[in-house]
């Protein structure tokens, strides 16, 4: 029986699925949105709304040493600057919540359960980012045209 034994194991080992789940957040930051599957989202929903709470706070140092921790690799100071100077200010008036989960179609290989996993009420400036969200939502649009036939 697994009582009392929270979270997914995603049939990987411990180290492994902490450096997928740190790999994920550090994309999820820089891109705003990623596309992957539904379990590892709801797996990673809580680790990245853990790091943009830590970025609210207002001991600056010692949040940034906490996220810097959880993100594994050469770009953990990346990540944390990004986090401590512009998505947690823009969530400052927020209690959680802060990611969303928008479920797509399967995948054609294996038929996984895909998603996206975005900010909600993210306020983006970069072109990049906002090509890569207008390719998604012609992916969407492209899926909504195959159910509709």
């Amino acid at each position: 029986m697994r009582h009392l034994k929270k979270g997914r194991k995603l049939n990987r080992t411990r180290s492994h699925r902490l450096a997928m789940l740190s790999n994920m957040a550090s994309s999820l930051v820089f891109y705003k949105r990623i596309r992957t599957t539904l379990p590892k989202a709801k797996t990673l929903t809580p680790f990245i709304e853990r790091l943009i709470t830590y970025s609210k706070n207002n001991d600056k140092l010692h949040a940034r040493r906490l996220i810097m921790s959880k993100i594994i690799g050469s770009n953990n100071k990346e990540v944390a600057n990004l986090l401590m100077n512009e998505i947690g200010p823009q969530y400052n008036s927020r209690n959680g919540g802060y990611t969303r989960i928008i479920k797509l179609d399967n995948r054609k290989n294996d038929n996984a359960k895909m998603c996206l996993i975005e900010f909600v009420n993210l306020k983006v400036e970069d072109k990049e980012n906002k090509d890569s969200s207008e390719s998604y939502s012609k992916n969407e649009k492209e899926s909504e045209k195959k159910n509709n036939k």
